[in-house]
């Protein structure tokens, strides 16, 4: 007589929550961190491969439209198949164009890396977004919030300070912070591996463009978002892609670390006035933090064009601690307002927002500084960024709870 013995099913293990929320808001960092460690080596692919400041805009244009493109197609993917499938591929990608950049010999090579690197920072940043309201041991949004606005400004602080640092004083400066970066994105692909699955799979997915869609209950906290970032962003665009030219002009220096410290300082002092503000109602952190962010990138324009090197400094930190708790404030607002089940969807157009606004601005002014000037281009994106934050802090006003109980007892008088 036949037996037949049925093997018990052993359940995959996984990360704790605690672990996977803190391995999530490390993909996002990380992926900010990637962005940011060309940039210190693009004066040195310029002497290599012989291109003009127009080409290496469009090298930038490519990796801030790759990340847009994966939004637009596949923005709502980790809804539908999954968090967990979504950030391994994201991430086996983004270790794919580490390789791509140290075994770089041309311009083309560069433009291929860049944009790859995009596509797969548009998908990580989608689907860890999400995960993080996903997987928060209390599903607290204010702590999202906060982790997602202080992963944010310190990676992309610390990825042009680190790449600066082993440029200037490593051996091998167009290998060696690509193998950081690869190592890195290994051990995140590992720990995504036995990641838990918050998202139960609906089907196939689908690659079609899609417009970016806002449930209605959402549209106001989005539009508060959206212009937070607009505003914070843009200046985070404008001194990663001209900040050390500027830094290297008024410090009368070439040395690669010196001139990052300016990005770091914007960054860095967003990150620490996060920590430090993040219990702030959201509606008062983005009116006061849009106000500081105006001074302090107006501080920045008097510093160009007077070649004082004291306000250059004061700027990058009240601007950029103005940039950190103007992003946290509209960030907050949103992620307390969304839906579990458009999760992905808001997060990925929030972060369509945010590339439009450190690409578009940052793509112009590399356009335009070669015929009007470097003091002439900070003087007129500054001036401008400076006015746009200064139209958020009054819209942030307009929603603290006093207002909003005025118009609303009106529109019911």
């Amino acid at each position: 007589m036949l037996s037949t013995q049925i093997e018990p099913r052993t359940e995959r293990r996984t990360l704790t929550p605690r672990v996977a929320y803190a391995h999530v808001a490390a993909v996002i960092g990380l992926a900010l961190f990637a962005s940011g460690t060309p940039s210190p080596l693009y004066g040195t692919y310029r002497e290599l491969f012989g291109f003009s400041p127009v080409v290496l805009t469009l090298i930038y244009a490519t990796y801030a439209f790759g990340v847009l493109a994966a939004l637009l197609l596949a923005g709502r993917i980790s809804d539908e198949i999954g968090r967990r499938p979504v950030l391994l591929a994201a991430l086996a990608t983004l270790m794919a164009t580490s390789v791509l950049f140290m075994l770089a010999d041309s311009t083309v090579w560069l433009f291929i890396a860049r944009g790859i690197q995009g596509l797969a920072t548009g998908l990580a940043l989608g689907a860890a977004s999400a995960s993080l309201l996903d997987l928060h041991p209390k599903r607290n949004p204010a702590a999202v919030g906060l982790t997602n606005g202080v992963v944010s400004a310190g990676g992309m602080g610390l990825g042009i300070l680190i790449s600066a640092f082993l440029v200037q004083l490593a051996p091998a400066p167009r290998v060696l912070p690509y193998v950081v970066l690869f190592v890195l994105f290994a051990i995140a692909f590992v720990g995504a591996l036995f990641m838990p699955e918050p998202v139960e799979a609906q089907g196939r997915p689908r690659l079609t463009p899609q417009r970016p869609s806002i449930p209605p209950v959402v549209r106001r906290s989005f539009f508060l978002a959206a212009l937070a970032v607009i505003s914070s962003w843009s200046i985070g665009g404008l001194f990663i892609s001209l900040g050390p030219a500027l830094a290297a002009q008024l410090l009368h220096t070439d040395n690669h670390l010196v001139t990052g410290l300016g990005v770091f300082a914007l960054a860095g002092s967003g990150a620490l006035a996060q920590v430090v503000f993040g219990r702030s109602a959201p509606w008062m952190g983005t009116a006061l933090g849009s106000l500081a962010l105006a001074a302090g990138m107006l501080a920045i324009v008097l510093a160009a064009s007077t070649e004082t090197t004291a306000l250059f400094w004061i700027g990058a930190v009240v601007g950029g601690a103005g940039f950190g708790v103007a992003f946290l404030g509209g960030l907050r607002a949103l992620s307390s307002a969304i839906p579990p089940q458009h999760r992905a969807e808001v997060m990925s157009a929030f972060y369509i927002v945010a590339y439009l606004a450190i690409s578009v601005p940052a793509i112009i002014a590399g356009v335009l500084v070669t015929p009007l000037g470097l003091e002439s281009t900070f003087e007129i994106f500054g001036s401008a960024i400076a006015a746009l934050a200064v139209g958020v802090a009054f819209e942030a006003y307009r929603t603290r709870p006093a207002a909003v109980a005025r118009r609303v007892a009106i529109e019911l008088a």
